[in-house]
């Protein structure tokens, strides 16, 4: 088993977090991955990697970044499709309207405080847990079995954990098995 620590954080580390949460996946027997996704980018690589799994890229919403728009490409959209990869998008698990009161009235609301909280083992850790929860919730993946997910640091992969699931209601019943991978420094 292999444990790495990229010493920055970034898209530079996507390959390498690829290859050794495959590498656990193969040695731990699990089936259900999830990647962190916003142009389609990284999960089309993961795709190419995890070609015998379930596979579930997670997106922005759309509007996330710009009103009305959404940043996973068609091209990128149709090799996910066609390789048979589920893409969820919805709204974020650690925010959403919550962040509608923070941006209307400048004060931070809960979910956003467990979201900073969570970057302290860096934002891929942070997209981790919550993309878990967005796909639990979406009913993708099972409270009864463990997964990989995968995120990273504005784009591309620097992390991957192995976790328990949990629907966003039951945020405290989510289990971190182990870190696979992740940034030295935030």
């Amino acid at each position: 088993m292999e444990y790495k620590y990229f010493e920055k954080p970034g898209p530079a580390n996507t390959d390498e977090t690829l290859k050794l949460a495959f590498s656990r996946a193969r040695e731990l027997d699990i089936k259900y991955i999830l990647v962190a996704t916003t142009s389609g980018s990284t999960a089309v690589k993961a795709s190419e990697v995890f070609k015998d799994y379930n596979l579930i890229a997670i997106t922005h919403s759309a509007g996330f970044s710009f009103k009305d728009v959404q940043e996973l490409t068609a091209e990128s959209k149709k090799k996910l499709e066609t390789k048979g990869v589920k893409i969820l998008t919805c709204q974020h698990a650690l925010g959403g309207v919550n962040r509608a009161v923070r941006r209307k009235l400048n004060t931070y609301q809960l979910d956003e405080i467990i979201a900073y909280t969570l970057r302290t083992m860096g934002q891929g850790f942070k997209v981790c847990l919550e993309i878990a929860l967005m796909a639990t919730d979406a009913g993708l993946v099972s409270v009864k079995q463990e997964i990989i997910a995968i995120g990273g640091t504005g784009s591309g992969a620097d992390t991957a954990v192995v976790l328990t699931p949990a629907n966003a209601q039951d945020f405290f019943d989510l289990s971190v098995h182990e870190i696979i991978c992740k940034p030295r420094t935030i």
